[in-house]
C-alpha cells in the first residue's frame, strides 16, 4: 500500500487507479444513497476521484483509503445537497391519458432507480459492527426516498453510522464535526425515520430475491399488466400499495387508488410489453407500447416491490433511465 501511495503521489495512474478501483463500486452506491439520483452519484463520484487524485500528496494514513475515500465523497455529497441543484418535478404531459387526483404529492421527484448490475461487490461491503441496516434494506427506493427528506448533516450521519456502521469518532472526524454534534445528528435522524417506520418496513420488501414466490408473483403481474387487465393487477396488490413516478410528482397510496390509476392508464387502449430486469434489490421492467406501425417503444421502467402479501410497491421512471439497465429504446413488433 506504501509503495502504491509513493507511485501515486508521483503521477502514476496505474497506482492511482490501483488505490481506488476497489472503492469505486461502494462509494457509487453511497453516493446514490445520500443524492437519491444515479446521475448525480455518478457526478459525486466523478468530482470524489478528482478531488482524491490531486488531494493525495495530504493523505497523512492515519485513516484507511477507505475511509479517507468516504470522507471526501460524503463532502461532495454535502455540497451537492446544500447548492439545492436538484432535478424538479415535471407536470404530467401524457397525451391522451387523464390521471385521477393522486392522494399527495412526493417529496423527492428527483428520485431515480439503481441498475441491480452495478449493486455487484458493493453488497459484500465490511460493514461496521454499529450499522442496523442490513445491504438490501439500505439501497431499496423506499429506504432511500425516505432518508432524503433528512437536512444534509443528518442524511450523512445516518448512513455512515446506521448503514455502513463507522464509529461516532470516525464519523466526527470525516464530517469535522465534535462527537457530539454527530451523536445528536444521529438522534434526530433516527427520531425522523421512526415515525414512518412501518409505512418503510412495508415497502422494502420481504420476498426472498429470487425465491419460487417472487417469480410466481411477478409472472401474475406481467400476465395482468400486458392484458392490461386491472383487476388482474389490483388483485395483487397489497392493501396499503403505494405508486409513484418520479419525476412527476403524484403518488397514490392504497389499492383502490393505484386502481383508479391503472384504470386511466389501460383505458387509453395501448398494448404493453414488458421487458424484465432489476433495479434496487427488486424485479423491474423496461415498459413498452406497441404503435401503429407494430413497433414496440419504451415508456418508462416500472420496479415492483414485493411482501408476503403481494406487490406493496410500484414506482414508475422515465425511459430516460434505460441505458443504464441495457433497455433499447425500441423493439420490433412480436
Amino acid at each position: 500500500m506504501t509503495d502504491l501511495i509513493s507511485r501515486a503521489r508521483a503521477g502514476d495512474d496505474d497506482a492511482f487507479r490501483a488505490l481506488t478501483e476497489p472503492h469505486r463500486r461502494e462509494l457509487l452506491v453511497h453516493c446514490y444513497r445520500m443524492l437519491g439520483s444515479l446521475q448525480d452519484a455518478e457526478d459525486a463520484l466523478q468530482d470524489t476521484l478528482v478531488a482524491a487524485w490531486q488531494g493525495l500528496g495530504g493523505f497523512e494514513e492515519r485513516a484507511s483509503m477507505r475511509t479517507w475515500l468516504y470522507r471526501i465523497a460524503t463532502t461532495r455529497c454535502l455540497n451537492a445537497l446544500r447548492a439545492a441543484k436538484r432535478r424538479p418535478a415535471r407536470a404530467w404531459d401524457i397525451p391522451g391519458i387523464t390521471p385521477p387526483d393522486p392522494t399527495r404529492l412526493g417529496e423527492a421527484p428527483w428520485l431515480e432507480p439503481f441498475p441491480e448490475t452495478l449493486l455487484e461487490g458493493a453488497y459484500d461491503l465490511p460493514l461496521g459492527p454499529e450499522a442496523r441496516y442490513q445491504q438490501t434494506e439500505s439501497i431499496s427506493l423506499a429506504f432511500v426516498a425516505a432518508i432524503q427528506v433528512l437536512p444534509p448533516l443528518q442524511l450523512a450521519v445516518l448512513v455512515l453510522r446506521d448503514v455502513l456502521g463507522f464509529p461516532a469518532a470516525e464519523v466526527a472526524g470525516m464530517l469535522e464535526r465534535s462527537v457530539e454534534s454527530v451523536t445528536s445528528a444521529l438522534k434526530r435522524a433516527r427520531a425522523t425515520l421512526e415515525q414512518s417506520r412501518p409505512v418503510l418496513a412495508e415497502r422494502m420488501g420481504s420476498v426472498s430475491l429470487g425465491s419460487e414466490a417472487e417469480q410466481a408473483l411477478v409472472a401474475r403481474f406481467v400476465a395482468a399488466y400486458e392484458a392490461a387487465d386491472v383487476a388482474g393487477v389490483v388483485a395483487l396488490l397489497t392493501d396499503d400499495a403505494f405508486m409513484s413516478m418520479p419525476p412527476i410528482p403524484l403518488e397514490y397510496l392504497g389499492r383502490s387508488a393505484v386502481g383508479g390509476f391503472l384504470e386511466a392508464l389501460f383505458g387509453a387502449r395501448r398494448e404493453f410489453a414488458l421487458l424484465p430486469t432489476r433495479a434496487n434489490g427488486q424485479p423491474a421492467f423496461g415498459a413498452y407500447v406497441a404503435g401503429p406501425d407494430g413497433a414496440r417503444r419504451g415508456t418508462g421502467l416500472i420496479t415492483v416491490t414485493l411482501n408476503d402479501d403481494g406487490i406493496c410497491a410500484l414506482n414508475w421512471f422515465e425511459n430516460t433511465v434505460f441505458s443504464w439497465f441495457g433497455l433499447p429504446l425500441e423493439r420490433g413488433p412480436e
